[in-house]
Parts: C-alpha cells; sequence; structure tokens
C-alpha cells in the first residue's frame, strides 16, 4: 500500500503547467537541473521528467525553486488547481 495519497488520481497539480513553462522558455530538463543547483535545489533531470510525468510528488521548496528558474510566480504552476475549485 503506498502512502502517497494522490489528489485527483494525480502526483502533483503542476505537471502540466511546467512542461508548457518549461518548452516556453526552450530549456531541457538538463538545463533546468543546472539551474536548480546553482540556488542549492536538487533535482535531477530524471525527476524533473518524473514530475512532468506525475510519477512524483514536488516539495514546496522546490516548487518555488522550479517558479524561480522560469521567471514565473508560484500561482501561474498552480492555476489547473485553482481552476478545479
Amino acid at each position: 500500500m503506498s502512502l502517497i495519497v494522490k489528489f485527483d488520481g494525480n502526483m502533483n497539480v503542476i505537471s502540466r503547467l511546467l512542461k508548457e513553462y518549461r518548452i516556453k522558455k526552450n530549456l531541457s530538463y538538463e538545463q533546468l537541473s543546472a539551474k536548480l543547483e546553482l540556488m542549492g535545489i536538487s533535482i535531477h533531470k530524471q525527476s524533473l521528467y518524473d514530475i512532468e510525468n506525475n510519477k512524483r510528488t514536488v516539495k514546496d521548496y522546490e516548487l518555488f525553486g522550479i517558479a524561480h528558474v522560469l521567471g514565473i510566480d508560484v500561482n501561474d504552476l498552480l492555476e489547473d488547481i485553482k481552476n478545479k475549485f
């Protein structure tokens, strides 16, 4: 039995928008990972792939770092869940 509780069947709520913004900024997984590493946030490129494909959860500090590197507000990544409520 998994200890991870899913929301609406998803491991995270940012997967679609993370991919959209990453591609819009023309960043590879490796480039995004490297920029996060410079902030002291270690997310391997495979983990970024897993987040985008809803196979991994996202920690709060990772969410902040991802938004910062992408040059967007954290709330931009949360649009999908905001629209559900």
